[in-house]
């Protein structure tokens, strides 16, 4: 189990990451997950914030390579302040592979198992078994710079999962490639840690691949954790306004929440969470059509891949409320339709 303990890193005056306490490939509550049940590995745990946000600071602390301005670093409970990188028994991947390009495929992928002296037999049992697991059989003695991007990020997994590391640190592993690339990736990326079982830390500000990826998704915001949560409940309950705003809610609306049941200025929608005051938080696909909705004049709609995205505006008490709606066909601008809530599209924060 990797724990962050309090960790602060400055550079010169400016502190690039401010009390940070986090653990890997155990039970996170302790850090303040409350959906986290009690004794449940987390096995992957994504740090998750836009540039700047100290995300790759941390990544780099826990693997040795940025120095400690206060906290510790321990790994079962053993501190690794004297540890240096090498021998943390830590696997790295960063955004651009970091291959050596003087060796083929399989001498990447060897060379943590050299540095170990590993039995030439075993090493080379030990490529071929992952070039199998991440989908490059029979590419051993292909030279690395005739390798597509998508390929070479798949060597640089395999490199660093074949000393079997306790924990396996992944920096924007996949942000250097192609949309459609990177949607087919992840899904590997994910059984493939999954089948060795390997702990992981990933640095990402892909709100999908931290989803897809991860047990756990820690938020950074200016250098400090705002909010740690299994991803499903950290989208459902933002911690505060700042989190749901980067999470894509870009409308927050007051609202009074009476037995699980939220009225609010588009009407009422079910929600989970106790009776009192609260923020609803809006993204896309929030607000559609409905028959029984409330009233809304269109101001205006753009169509989309999946049909037409409607600008509305809803009188309130507070002026006219614009919103963006999702339907199927492009109502006239200025006519009058009716606009609800999806409660599976609606956050409460707090």
């Amino acid at each position: 189990m990797l724990t962050i303990d309090r960790v602060s890193v400055r550079y010169g005056a400016e502190t690039a990451v401010r009390e940070v306490s986090l653990t890997v490939g155990h039970d996170a509550t302790g850090a303040g997950a409350p959906d986290v049940p009690s004794g449940e590995a987390s096995s992957v745990t994504a740090l998750l914030g836009p540039s700047g946000c100290g995300k790759s600071t941390l990544l780099r602390a826990a693997a040795g390579l940025e120095p400690l301005a206060s906290g510790r670093i321990l790994w079962d409970g053993a501190d690794l302040a004297r540890v240096p990188t090498h021998k943390r028994g830590f696997g790295m991947v960063f955004q651009d592979g970091q291959l050596f390009g003087h060796r083929d495929v399989a001498g990447n992928i060897r060379y943590g198992l050299q540095r170990r002296h590993v039995p030439r037999a075993e090493a080379d049992a030990r490529v071929e078994e992952l070039l199998e697991l991440v989908g490059l059989p029979g590419l051993g003695s292909r030279p690395v710079g005739e390798l597509s991007g998508g390929q070479q990020q798949r060597v640089a997994l395999a490199r660093a999962l074949a000393p079997r590391p306790r924990l396996l640190l992944l920096d924007e592993p996949l942000s250097a490639l192609d949309r459609r690339l990177r949607d087919r990736l992840v899904g590997d990326l994910r059984r493939i840690l999954r089948e060795t079982a390997t702990p992981a830390l990933v640095v990402t500000h892909d709100h999908d691949e931290a989803v897809e990826l991860a047990d756990t998704v820690a938020v950074l915001d200016a250098g400090e954790i705002a909010q740690i949560d299994r991803p499903a409940r950290l989208w459902r309950r933002p911690r505060t306004p700042e989190v749901a705003r980067f999470l894509g809610y870009t409308v927050l609306l007051d609202a009074q929440v009476e037995r699980q049941q939220a009225t609010c200025a588009l009407g009422q929608v079910i929600v989970d969470c106790p009776d009192g005051r609260f923020q609803l938080g809006l993204r896309p696909g929030s607000v559609v059509l409905q028959a029984h909705g409330v009233p809304a004049r269109v101001v205006g709609s753009v169509p989309t891949a999946d049909g037409v995205r409607i600008t509305v505006g809803v009188d309130t008490d507070d002026g006219e409320l614009l919103v963006e709606a999702l339907g199927d066909a492009a109502p006239a601008d200025g006519e009058i339709v009716r606009v609800a809530l999806n409660p599976r599209r609606v956050a409460v924060i707090g």
